[in-house]
Order: structure tokens, then C-alpha cells, then sequence
């Protein structure tokens, strides 16, 4: 290609076809030069670097520059290290491409660009300089989709080329037949600033010198069949507050420091031996500020109220419903985005990391809940992403979820499965999170899954099992315990699927723990029902401990279980009023005394009447009602007495910490069973009685004689009960029962659970 010599604007020849140049004689490279000039200014040249900037003419070695500025009526190229003038590029089409041959100039150097518009004059760097940002090692690794860290690489980064300040950019999309970075910068327009593509990979990279932390951008995309799409970055750190949904440039800051002493232990917090009593928490309903238009407290604000708050009331960790940005609230997060940023709902993400600091400091974990089962089909999202299905299944039989309409990640690409592990790493290490919950996985496991006959793909051994989903869980586990130990993965998995909670070397998914959902079903199921017919369905609480220990398992009363027309915890129990509170009392200490890690959703602690409502704060004004006082005192006290008590704790996720008192006392609707430390010689005593009868002279066997006391009572006045009881203990006398040398004689009270532990000496 020949550049051409600006010469003055005539009105015959090239001119009139709307263009300024000396027409190269050969007429070939004529017409390879004026479709160029076509690409540039119709946005759709596939490699503008090939033609914009700086370039040799390939027979003299004479220099010249192209620049297209829109809006410009007069462009200088400068010489940066001189601060001199050049030369005058003159336009050479009436859309605002200018070009100069310089003269002399036979070797390249260093310039900017001198622009006068509308605005005045200023200088600028031309993009169309620099060198390409990544690198081959990078770039190999993208295309292999082993780039642990694709989000240091691809997205808005803040940085220095040349040694001039910018924002790198770089997107896949290798579909695309041109990529262009859009914002406020440039006017939203995607002839601007084309990017350059990177053959091996499908990746597009610029940078773009000037641009600020807090710029707004977005990625313009030409399909292969010429549509134009506009795309939210899928790496962006941060988002626009919806209704809106352009990406935000976020200063790429190095992993959270304050909190170092924390990382040091973490590992302790989350250990299997350890008590976990998790505080479930919807940041955008926990308390809002009515007084001010109902807005969301901040991520600042709630460092400030929701932490102390969580602490004082035992809980150890708090998990978030999901963070990452959504564009409707009524997902509840479950539908995101932006992947990589913290929702602007509450903040920035400095906001955000300041949040988890400041638990760390009080002592708190912070677990959030992790989507990359399935995401939403928005228009600026990753659905369609380049024209072509690239984060998800073509076949609406594998890439469609047919009952909540959004659509499933393709985890057999190698690209996709880096990306949300990537992004996954991304959360333990940028912020220091330490755990995830990963939402929906029985979804991603099963091909079938909420699917009619003959409406999916069997693999290829022809079953339901999705093996690409289940690779990417396996390496999901394998990668993010490696690199970061101390930290736990968590599967809502509400089906038998074996091990889930198994290491994988072992035939196992990875994770570290597991809901228990079964546990969760049945026995809301039986403490829903009237007392006078739970002795018909006792099963609903025995079965639990048939597979009680095959999963490392968390006893979860979510959020899922107070909404969609489900009601409150206070709201499922039979009975007047009295008798509702009692049996919520019975069941978080029946709950808190089960093997398992424990999880409650906010609200629960508080004996909410109304079903939760994420629009709404939760109803903090029950509080002056002594019962609803009592249930958050009892809870704040289960916690604190889980947390002491080995015997509730340590071997929760091992058979040798529970045995069975009596567990056939289907009559009385009683329960009672033994809690074991890892020493036997500690442990505790729990008896659950469902109904509303106090049972005078129960008799139970216990493996020691001695005094037992009461460690808790839920029917304590303290906690809104009738205060039966046994007057702070009892003693057990060699009357062997229940093939154990001793008993212990106790007064039941009614839908009460008691909790006694052997007096040491």
C-alpha cells in the first residue's frame, strides 16, 4: 500500500468521491488504499492498526501518519521528546481521517497528536502508536484456557505503556470481525478507537491513553454477519448502577491488606473440627434507611451496623447473597452480569473491600454466594456475546434453562470454564472472601434437570450425568483450594449425588461442605405439622441420621424456605400464638444440636411474622415485643453455647460424634441423643419433646452417673417459655436404661428442647 501525499482539497478527482489525497498511480494499490479509507471511517476495518498511527511506506522508508478524529478541523503531529511541530496532516475524507507524509522523517519516533475541534485545542497520544499489551505467554495461555488469572489480563486496566498513563482494554470475542472500546471518552462511538485483534486467541486488545479511573465504556462489537452489538465488559471491576449498564474503569488494586493477621488463621475457621454458625444476609433488606426514600444501607454502613450486629450475636461467619452486579433486584442477585464487580447498589468495590476487612477484624468470615451454574439473557450481557453462542451451549436443549429463562454457561470450553474459574480466584484473592456457595449445582450436574422427556441431550455414554459440568467442578475445587488452602467451597446440591464433599482423588467434586437439604425438608415438613399427628411421621426426624455423615453437610434454613408464598419460620409453625413461638424455639435448638454446620437466614433470629421480602428492610420494630426478643435472645445463645460446647461442634461431621438415646419414641413425639467431643468423655445431652405436654419422670439412659446440668432450656422464661424445667440439673442414679449403667429422670417441658452436659468431677 502506497500512503499518499496530502496535497490541497480540489473539486475533481478523488476529491469528489470524498477524499483528499495524491491518487497512487497503480491502480490496484489505488483501490486497496480507498477501501482502507472506507473500513476506517465505516468502523468495520478489521485491522486498523495496519492503517492508523505510524508507517513506513514499504518502497521510499518515508514515514507517515493517519489519524481518524471526527469532529477535528485541523490535526499536528508533535514530537513528544521536542514538544516541536512536525507536520499538518490534512484531511483526506470529510469524516475525519487525516493523513502527512513527514517529510524526511526516516526513522520512527515518539508524538502526539495536536487536535482543534469544537472543544479548542489540546494535544493527545494517538492509541495507534503503541505496541500490542499482551503478551505471547498470555496469550498461549487464553487460548488453552489455562490462564488462572485471565482477570489480570483481559478487561479495563489502569497502567502505563511507553510511559503514558491509560487504561489497557481487551475483550473476547474471536467471532468478531471488529472490537471497539466506546465510552465518554470517545463520544460512544465505535469508529473511534477499533482495537486490535490477536489471530491466536480471538482476543482484541487497545490501549487508550487518558483514560481515567471512573470512566464509563462499553465494547462495540461487529458480528461476522455485520449486526452491531454493544456489550457490558465481562472482567469489568465495576458497573454502572442499573437501570444503566456500562462498565466502569476500577483501579486494578492488589489483593485486601488489612486484614493479615486474619489470613494467617482462617484456615481454623473454616475447619470441619470448628464451629460454624453462618448468618445468611440479603445486604440490600437486612435494614434500610426509610427516612431517607427506603435506600439501601452502603457497604460503609453496614461494616458499621451489620458486623457488631452479627458478632454480638455469635454467629461466626456471614454469607452474602450473591454481590457480584445484577441489573434486577428481584433476582436477588442469582442473575448476574458482571461477574467481577462488586454491585454499585451499596458502593464501590473499595467500599466493598473495606466490608470484608472490617468482619475480619471483628473476627467474622465472610462466604458469598457464586452463580456459574446459568446467567441472564440481557442485551449488554454474555448472552450472544460476538454473535455466536461463545459463554453458552448453541442447543437451546443444553444452553437454555427452561424454567428460570436464563441461559447455561458451555463448560466444556476450555475459555469458559478459565473464565469462571478465574473469576472464582478472583474473590478469594482480590478481596480475601473466604468461601464460596455455589448456587444451583444439582442444575449443573444433571442434563435433565427441570427438563420434559426428550427435551435435552444425553452425553456420551448416553445418561443424564453432565460430564463437562462436572470436569469444571472438579478443577474448580482442585484450583481454588490449592491456591488458596484456608478457604471453603460450599454446593447447594439438593439431590443424592454422591460425595460432593469427597476430595476428587477420591472420586469425589471438591467441596468442603454441602447443604443438607434432605435434613432441611423433612424437617421443616414435621415441625410444620399439628403435634397431635407428628407421631405419624417421626421418620421426618430419625432419617436425617441414616446418611447424616456421608457429606461434610451445613443444616441450611435459607432464604429459599421464607418466600414464594412459603411464609416466615414463626409463620410455618401450628398452634396459637404461644404454642408458634415454642415450637420455633424447640427446633433452632433441635437444629443447633444436629450434626452439622449450621446456616440461618436473617430475619429467623428475630421470629419474623411476615415472609422475607428483599424490597423491604426486615422487620426490626418485632423487637419490642418480648417474644420476638426471646427468640433472638435464645438464638444468640444457642450460637455462643455451640461455639463453647465441643461436644456440639468438633465431630460434626464425623459418626462418632452423635448416638441415639431413643430415637423410637414415636408416641411421645421425643427424641433424645448423646453429642460427643473428640475425647468421649465429653459430651452433652439433648432431648426434644414436639408436643405440648410436659412429661413429668422422663426416663433416659446416660453412660455416666453424676449431676447433669442444664445447659439450656428453650422453654426458660428468659426465652418467652413457661419456664418448666429441672431446676438447673439433675442426677443421674445406676439405673441402667436404654442399654446405658445410668439414667437421669427429667421433667420435659412442653415443644422444649433441653441441652445437659455431665459436671466435670
Amino acid at each position: 500500500m502506497v500512503p499518499a501525499r496530502p496535497v490541497a482539497r480540489t473539486q475533481s478527482g478523488a476529491a469528489s468521491r470524498g477524499w483528499d489525497f495524491e491518487e497512487p498511480v497503480d491502480p490496484m494499490r489505488r483501490r486497496s488504499f480507498e477501501h482502507a479509507v472506507r473500513a476506517i471511517v465505516n468502523g468495520d476495518h478489521y485491522d486498523p492498526f495496519s492503517f492508523l498511527g505510524m508507517h513506513f511506506d514499504g518502497r521510499k522508508r518515508i514515514l507517515t501518519v493517519r489519524a481518524f478524529l471526527p469532529g477535528a478541523h485541523k490535526v499536528t503531529v508533535i514530537d513528544s521528546a521536542r514538544g516541536t511541530p512536525v507536520a499538518e496532516l490534512s484531511r483526506v475524507h470529510e469524516a475525519g481521517l487525516f493523513a502527512s507524509t513527514l517529510g524526511e522523517c526516516r526513522k520512527r519516533f515518539d508524538y502526539r497528536l495536536r487536535v482543534a475541534d469544537r472543544h479548542g485545542e489540546r494535544e493527545i497520544e494517538d492509541p495507534y502508536r503503541f505496541p500490542p499489551i499482551l503478551g505471547d505467554l498470555d496469550l498461549h495461555l487464553l487460548a488453552e484456557g489455562n490462564h488462572l488469572r485471565s482477570f489480570e489480563k483481559l478487561g479495563a486496566h489502569s497502567t502505563s505503556l511507553c510511559g503514558v498513563r491509560g487504561v489497557s482494554f481487551a475483550v473476547w470475542a474471536p467471532d468478531a470481525s471488529r472490537a471497539s472500546v466506546i465510552g465518554e471518552f470517545n463520544e460512544w462511538d465505535g469508529r473511534r478507537h477499533p482495537m486490535r485483534v490477536r489471530h491466536d486467541c480471538g482476543v482484541w486488545e487497545i490501549f487508550l491513553p487518558g483514560v481515567e479511573i471512573g470512566a464509563l465504556y462499553k465494547y462495540e462489537l461487529r458480528t461476522s454477519k455485520g449486526e452491531v452489538l454493544v456489550k457490558a465488559d465481562p472482567y469489568a471491576f465495576e458497573a454502572e448502577l442499573r437501570p444503566q449498564t456500562a462498565s466502569v474503569v476500577h483501579w486494578p488494586s492488589p489483593a485486601a491488606r488489612g486484614d493479615d493477621e486474619w489470613m494467617e488463621r482462617r484456615g481454623r475457621v473454616n475447619d470441619r473440627s470448628s464451629p460454624i454458625a453462618i448468618y445468611e444476609v440479603h445486604l440490600g433488606s437486612w435494614r434500610r434507611k426509610p427516612e431517607e426514600g427506603n435506600r439501601f444501607l452502603t457497604y460503609r454502613e453496614l461494616a458499621d451496623e451489620l458486623v457488631p450486629y452479627a458478632v454480638e450475636m455469635g454467629f461466626t461467619h456471614l454469607e452474602l447473597l450473591p454481590i457480584c452486579e445484577h441489573p434486577f433486584d428481584g433476582s436477588w442477585g442469582y442473575q448476574p452480569t458482571g461477574l467481577f464487580a462488586a454491585t454499585s447498589r451499596f458502593g464501590t468495590p473499595s467500599d466493598f473491600r473495606f466490608f470484608v476487612e472490617r468482619c475480619h477484624r471483628e473476627g467474622l468470615a465472610v462466604l458469598v454466594d457464586w452463580v456459574p451454574g446459568h446467567f441472564p439473557n440481557d442485551p449488554h450481557g454474555l448472552g450472544c456475546f460476538d454473535g455466536t453462542c461463545l459463554y453458552e451451549h448453541a442447543d437451546p436443549r443444553q444452553g437454555l434453562h427452561s424454567e428460570w429463562k436464563t441461559l447455561i454457561y458451555n463448560f466444556g470450553r476450555s475459555e469458559v470454564a478459565n473464565f469462571l474459574i478465574s473469576n472464582a480466584l478472583f474473590w478469594l484473592e482480590r478481596y480475601h472472601v473466604d468461601g464460596l456457595r455455589v448456587d444451583a449445582v444439582a442444575s449443573m450436574l444433571y442434563l435433565d434437570y427441570s427438563r420434559p422427556e426428550n427435551e435435552w441431550v444425553p452425553n456420551v455414554f448416553g445418561g443424564n450425568e453432565n460430564l463437562e459440568a462436572i470436569a469444571f467442578l472438579k478443577r474448580m475445587n482442585e484450583q481454588v483450594y490449592a491456591n488458596h488452602p484456608g478457604i471453603a467451597t460450599i454446593a447447594e446440591e439438593s439431590t443424592a449425588w454422591p460425595m460432593v464433599s469427597r476430595p476428587t482423588h477420591l472420586g469425589g467434586l471438591g467441596f468442603g461442605y454441602k447443604w443438607n437439604m434432605g435434613w432441611m425438608n423433612d424437617s421443616l415438613s414435621y415441625i410444620s405439622r399439628d403435634p397431635v399427628h407428628r407421631r405419624h411421621h417421626h421418620e421426618e426426624l430419625t432419617f436425617s441420621m441414616i446418611y447424616a455423615f456421608d457429606e461434610n453437610f451445613i443444616l441450611p434454613l435459607s432464604h429459599d424456605e421464607v418466600v414464594h408464598g412459603k411464609g416466615s419460620l414463626l409463620g410455618r409453625m401450628p398452634g396459637d400464638r404461644w404454642q408458634k413461638f415454642a415450637n420455633l424455639r424447640a427446633y433452632l435448638t433441635y437444629m443447633y444440636t444436629h450434626p452439622g454446620k449450621k446456616l440461618l437466614f436473617m430475619g429467623g433470629e428475630l421470629g419474623q411474622d411476615r415472609e422475607w421480602n428483599h424490597d423491604e428492610s426486615l422487620d426490626w420494630h418485632v423487637l419490642a415485643d418480648p417474644m420476638h426478643a426471646a427468640v433472638q435472645a435464645l438464638v444468640r445463645d444457642l450460637n455462643w453455647l455451640y461455639r463453647s460446647t465441643l461436644a456440639l461442634h468438633e465431630l460434626d461431621c464425623e459418626p462418632g460424634g452423635f448416638a441415639w438415646i431413643d430415637c423410637h419414641d414415636h408416641e411421645n413425639s421425643v427424641l433424645s441423643y448423646i453429642r460427643r467431643a473428640r475425647d468421649p468423655r465429653d459430651f452433652a445431652v439433648v432431648i426434644c419433646n414436639f408436643t405440648p405436654v410436659v412429661r413429668e419422670g422422663y426416663r433416659i439412659g446416660v453412660p455416666r452417673g453424676g449431676y447433669y446440668a442444664e445447659l439450656l432450656n428453650s422453654d426458660a422464661h428468659c426465652y418467652g417459655g413457661g419456664n418448666v424445667g429441672n431446676l438447673g440439673g439433675v442426677t443421674a442414679w445406676p439405673e441402667p436404661m436404654h442399654g446405658m449403667p445410668f439414667s437421669l429422670s427429667l421433667t420435659l417441658p412442653p415443644l422444649a428442647t433441653l441441652i445437659l452436659r455431665p459436671r466435670e468431677g
